[in-house]
Formats: C-alpha cells, sequence, structure tokens
C-alpha cells in the first residue's frame, strides 16, 4: 500500500501551541509521515519534533516561484529530510497557454538547485489551475510543459471541486503525480464544509484507485469538528479502501 501521510496544515493551531504533543497525537492515530508547512520558519522546531517522535516527512510545502531566494527552502528541505518541495499556490497565469508555459519555466528553472541538494521540485493545484484552454486543462498544459523532474501533487478535492472528472484526470497524468491531497466533503468552494475521507462527495475510492503508488497525504483546510477525530476518520476509512483497491 502507498504512503499515508497528512499535512500538518490541518492541525495547524494545536501545532503552534504544541508541536511534539501534535505530532504524537498523529502518531498515535498510526500516521508515520507527515507533509510540513512553513518548514523554513520552523525548521528548528520541526527538527526537535521530529526526531522526538520518529516521524519522517517526505514532502513540504512552501512557495517557491514568490520566495526571493527559493535555495533557502532547498536547504532547509534538506535538512529535515523532506525529498520533495512542493510549491502551493501561483494564483496568476492560468488564463492563457502562455501563461501557464511562463509558470512551467521558472518552475524548470529551479530544478538544478533543487538537484544539488537532493530534493524534487513539485506543484501543488487548488480550483484555479483548471480553466479549459484548446480542449485541456491548465494543469495538463503545465505538465506537459514541466521537466520531468518536476512533479504533481494533485489535490482531489480542488479538482473535483473545478468540475474535472479526478480519478479520469490522475489516469491521463499518470506518473506525473507523486502525491494526492485527501480530502472530503460538499463539492464547493466554502473550505468550512470540509469532511473526512469518505463522508461527503467526492469519490475517494476512485481517487485512491486512478494512482495506486501516489503519496496519498490526508488534508482538511478548515474542519467543523475535533480535528484530531477527523484525521483519524480520514486514516482509517483511506487505510480500509486503499487495502481493497
Amino acid at each position: 500500500m502507498s504512503t499515508l501521510s497528512v499535512q500538518l496544515y490541518s492541525v495547524r493551531d494545536a501545532l503552534a501551541d504544541d508541536m511534539v504533543g501534535t505530532l504524537h497525537r498523529l502518531h498515535g492515530i498510526g500516521l508515520r509521515h507527515v507533509e510540513l508547512f512553513d518548514f523554513v520558519a520552523w525548521e528548528d522546531r520541526y527538527a526537535e519534533a521530529l526526531a522526538i517522535t520518529g516521524l519522517r516527512a517526505p514532502s513540504g510545502h512552501s512557495p517557491l516561484l514568490t520566495a526571493p531566494d527559493p535555495t533557502v527552502a532547498f536547504d532547509a528541505a534538506a535538512r529535515l529530510g523532506v525529498t520533495t518541495v512542493i510549491d502551493p499556490d501561483v494564483r496568476a497565469g492560468w488564463h492563457s497557454a502562455a501563461g501557464i508555459a511562463s509558470i512551467a519555466s521558472r518552475l524548470n528553472e529551479l530544478v538544478p538547485a533543487a538537484a544539488d541538494r537532493g530534493v524534487t521540485v513539485g506543484y501543488h493545484n487548488h480550483w484555479w489551475e483548471f480553466q479549459s484552454i484548446g480542449g485541456r486543462t491548465g494543469l495538463e498544459i503545465l505538465a506537459a510543459e514541466l521537466d520531468p523532474r518536476v512533479v504533481l501533487e494533485v489535490d482531489t478535492f480542488w479538482a473535483t471541486v473545478a468540475g474535472v472528472d479526478t480519478p479520469a484526470l490522475l489516469r491521463r497524468l499518470g506518473e506525473r503525480v507523486r502525491f494526492l491531497h485527501i480530502k472530503d466533503g460538499a463539492v464547493e468552494r466554502d473550505a468550512a464544509t470540509q469532511q473526512p475521507a469518505g463522508a461527503g462527495a467526492v469519490n475517494v475510492r476512485a481517487v485512491l484507485t486512478a494512482a495506486p503508488d501516489a503519496i496519498r497525504v490526508l488534508e482538511f483546510d478548515t474542519y467543523s469538528g475535533d480535528i484530531f477525530e477527523g484525521v483519524a476518520t480520514s486514516h482509517a476509512f483511506v487505510t480500509e479502501t486503499a487495502a481493497t483497491v
């Protein structure tokens, strides 16, 4: 079964108050991997908490195209054992093929510096990357323009909100997709309606089936219930479902 992780942004409030305790709680749920955010600013705290809890962080989010010096994130990632640094949010440029090609070019330019540090560059989507241009979604145009060493983390919830057949998208993108963000809820942009995996309108089973080798990263942008219970419910559902697909 593919690796199962959790984006720590989901538990950001608890993390800010007690990082070690928060990671211990995630370990108790059964998680052994996490995805970091804000790891340049919190590098020392993350390093200590990961060492104490034994959790590993194969991936982390850090703004790359808007950073004054992206190599700072690559250096921090290398020290923390993060092997894929994912730009989580590029908003401009998605309305034309030329704009998308520019985004791809800027990501491609970062590959050598990342590789020198043993790090892979990645990109994570929201909903705005799926406008159709010439019969293809913006994300698929991006994938075609990217250096083969740049990977995708497909946020399967936001892709579904954008009106995409997400399992079909994953099959088209194939091995380019190395990570999946797994979340559920009403298929709408209001993140307040998000629910644990299996409790909403996203066909999570079909998503898992379409990209069986990608690392599954549980995430809530926001959650109205107890966040640790939500993560535990998602963990149980994805674990049980993945064992049968």
